[in-house]
């Protein structure tokens, strides 16, 4: 690997470098071919995971994994060496785990760092896995602890010789990285539904409360609970939750979703433009209240009404699912069905939690602020934006959307 003159070299990951001394190597991440396979064997593990420190640095440098020097019993799996062309090296204490979570990088793993330092305060935990999900590599970073996956998330950090790698890989799970457990993920219509009270509403209260008021089975609600738990996008006392990362958590639930995938958008140019449909939609709600309940506003131009970022874009309108509804909302606002050029997309709503907890905005009727940031976060093109930014407004009027309890299910929020 050259150095000096490989400053310009394009990485694909966010960041890579790695500086020994006073040279500065700018680091590829590595290939993509190199998918997460789970549940290998702890040997595999290891061996792929030197390969990959070993591509990285070069041949310069020598990683070796001596797992003869283990000194700490069952306190960890391998001791990895690496040493630079002038033979001055380090070695990290190695953790090999087939699937870590965010809790337990905050609780077992942040232990066994401590205990580390506390036997050498130059020495460092690594902890390597076939993925590692973002939400575990911010735990891991926090608490000062190393770590490498097999899709190219790195993060090392080595004072001598002078050693600091930061790479991206993948933000999701390989296929064939599925959990074992029967703890349900964040993706399809019953985890949306939950996610939405739980961001919604003030703790505390318990997973029957939940699991009532989401009109979902216990044993499911207690399952999911146990993964937002793992997630660290929840607090328990016993068996009261008390606390909810309500931003964490939608985020959480936007990387498992497609918008426009789950949706199945039917395109529609609107002939007077697009304020005109928003006009109608204003006039409609004027003359029936109830309009809220066939047509609702989300995407780039409910997040606009809220906290501006952007011009342009399309309208997005949610109808109930089955395509009678398509139809008639299309007839209603004068739009006509088109292949391309669509400025208006007509979004079939899979679940009755997307019309829960409405807003009113200028007129027109919106779905609720914790919908529309997952719908924005899992959008397409500059949406993820405006959901970050609809955060930032959410964030700074909690105590106006939020409800105090779960016998507010269907109480609208006007803005």
């Amino acid at each position: 690997m050259k150095v000096a003159e490989s400053a310009n070299l394009t990485t694909r990951g966010k960041f890579a470098y790695s500086a020994s001394f006073s040279m500065m190597m700018h680091l590829p991440c590595h290939d993509a071919g190199m998918e997460a396979s789970a549940y290998m064997g702890e040997q595999a593990l290891l061996e792929r995971a030197r390969e990959s420190l070993q591509e990285l640095l070069g041949t310069e440098w020598e990683v070796a994994l001596r797992p003869e020097q283990l000194a700490g019993g069952d306190q960890w799996d391998a001791t990895l060496q690496i040493k630079s062309a002038d033979g001055v090296y380090v070695e990290m204490l190695v953790e090999a785990k087939q699937r870590v979570t965010p809790k337990e990088a905050v609780g077992p793993l942040t232990s066994t760092a401590l205990l580390v330092r506390r036997v050498n305060r130059n020495t460092r935990l690594l902890v390597i896995s076939p993925w590692i999900s973002p939400l575990t590599q911010e735990a891991l970073r926090a608490s000062g602890i190393d770590y490498l996956d097999l899709t190219g998330n790195i993060y090392l950090r080595v004072s001598r010789p002078a050693i600091v790698i930061h790479t991206h890989g993948a933000d999701r799970a390989p296929a064939g990285h599925r959990s074992p457990s029967s703890k349900p993920l964040l993706t399809g219509l019953k985890a949306g539904r939950l996610v939405r009270l739980l961001a919604d509403t003030l703790p505390p209260y318990r997973a029957t409360d939940l699991a009532e008021g989401a009109k979902l089975s216990l044993p499911y609600v207690s399952r999911l609970l146990d993964t937002l738990d793992d997630q660290l996008l929840i607090e328990r006392d016993g068996k009261v939750i008390v606390s909810v990362d309500w931003q964490r958590l939608l985020r959480a639930r936007a990387d498992q979703t497609d918008l426009l995938r789950s949706t199945e958008p039917t395109g529609m140019l609107a002939p007077n433009g697009v304020n005109a449909v928003l006009k109608r939609l204003t006039d409609k709600n004027q003359m029936d209240p109830g309009y809220r309940r066939e047509v609702l506003v989300t995407g780039t131009y409910a997040a606009r009404s809220l906290a501006p970022l952007s011009v342009g874009g399309q309208l997005m309108l949610y109808v109930q699912e089955h395509s009678p509804n398509v139809e008639a909302a299309a007839e209603d606002l004068g739009l006509m069905p088109v292949s391309e050029g669509a400025d208006v997309l007509i979004l079939r709503a899979k679940d009755r939690s997307v019309w829960q907890r409405p807003m009113m905005v200028g007129g027109v009727w919106q779905v609720g602020l914790s919908q529309l940031a997952t719908d924005c976060l899992s959008g397409p093109g500059r949406m993820p934006a405006e959901g970050e930014k609809i955060l930032e407004f959410m964030a700074a009027r909690e105590q106006v959307w939020r409800k105090t309890d779960l016998s507010h299910l269907d109480e609208s929020t006007r803005f």
